[in-house]
């Protein structure tokens, strides 16, 4: 067989992780999910297999999700995980890849080290960072080296970031972290509170993409949930309209909203005209909530246009550094610290 080019780039997303190869594209797409072992620390699955034990483990096993809100929040799980990823991309300790890592523009010096060194204890031979924005408007094929104002909205798992940039470089910024996680959170919290009835994470995810929304839209029809009621511990079955997740995801599509703008508020005027005329570009799993290129466009006054890979963006934009290395790495090298 063929070995594997050396050079791969990671979004190391906290929903979902991409491994782009070069020369070969996205060669690995998985949950950002680990089965651990509590008793033995044994990691016991990674990705789709431990997303579909999430809820339904023995109190022994846990399924956790190394990465909260853009952040490292179990170095040893996070690096774990990392060498079995790349294990899988083919990587060996003879094999050493440099490995470019896409990583939230909200975190901290502590944490970009954490995730260098995560890397690095992986089997990286060298490992750069890029900013997931930068990254997202790479994939997305703008300008980004012309003096021409650009802005992306990428609202991912755990983060939402906001950049406008011109000329190879971020003019201006905004990050929260709030995303698709928070949306899922803010449905469990809604039936519990207004039905009296307890819904797992999967459940909450399963409502958000059947009938959850940012924005009303036609052909809107009522989803059956099962959970369990608080009062009794029995199974019951609850009936959700649209408008009633709508509700319960308002407060975190607003944080969203208001992020985008106060960072379109932030852009010199020269640029912010350049983005009235070419518009916004919305990327990440999150952006794909119903209603919410509405939602934002009518927040910013601002065209948006969701991108035709939204979930595989700022992967796509990572392996595009890789094979142009040497001409793009002035992008990251910024990062890389």
């Amino acid at each position: 067989m063929k070995p594997m080019s050396r050079d791969l780039a990671i979004d190391l997303g906290t929903a979902n992780t991409l491994v782009y190869a070069k020369g070969k594209g996205i060669v690995l797409n998985e949950p950002t999910v680990v089965a651990l072992n509590t008793r033995t620390r044994e990691v016991l699955a990674i990705g789709a297999e431990a997303w579909h034990m999430i809820g339904r483990t023995p109190g022994y096993i846990v399924a956790v999700r190394p990465l909260r809100q853009g952040a490292i929040t179990d170095f040893d799980i996070t690096e774990r995980m990392i060498r079995v990823l790349l294990q899988r991309c083919g990587i060996s300790k003879i094999n050493r890849p440099r490995v470019l890592i896409c990583v939230p523009s909200a975190i901290t010096g502590v944490e970009r080290r954490a995730v260098k060194e995560a890397a690095r204890r992986a089997g990286a031979s060298a490992t750069y960072l890029i900013e997931q924005p930068m990254a997202a408007a790479i994939g997305a094929g703008l300008a980004i080296h012309e003096p021409i104002g650009s802005m992306v909205v990428d609202v991912g798992g755990g983060t939402a970031e906001m950049a406008v940039i011109s000329l190879g470089g971020v003019v201006a910024m905004e990050a929260i972290r709030c995303g698709g996680f928070d949306f899922d959170a803010a449905i469990q919290t809604y039936v519990r509170n207004a039905h009296g009835v307890a819904i797992g994470e999967r459940t909450a995810e399963a409502v958000k993409l059947t009938i959850g929304s940012a924005y009303p839209y036609e052909g809107e029809q009522f989803a059956e949930v099962r959970g369990r009621e608080v009062a009794t511990g029995m199974p019951k079955l609850i009936v959700l309209s649209p408008a009633e997740v709508r509700g319960a995801v308002e407060e975190h599509v607003a944080q969203i909203v208001d992020a985008a703008v106060t960072c379109l508020g932030n852009a010199p005027p020269e640029l912010a005209q350049d983005i009235i005329f070419e518009g916004i570009h919305l990327v990440g799993g999150g952006s794909m909530l119903r209603g919410m290129t509405q939602r934002l466009a009518n927040g910013t006054a601002v065209p948006v246009h969701l991108v035709d890979t939204p979930l595989e963006c700022v992967a796509l934009g990572a392996g595009r550094c890789l094979e142009s290395f040497d001409r793009l790495r002035p992008i990251f090298a910024a990062a890389d610290r």
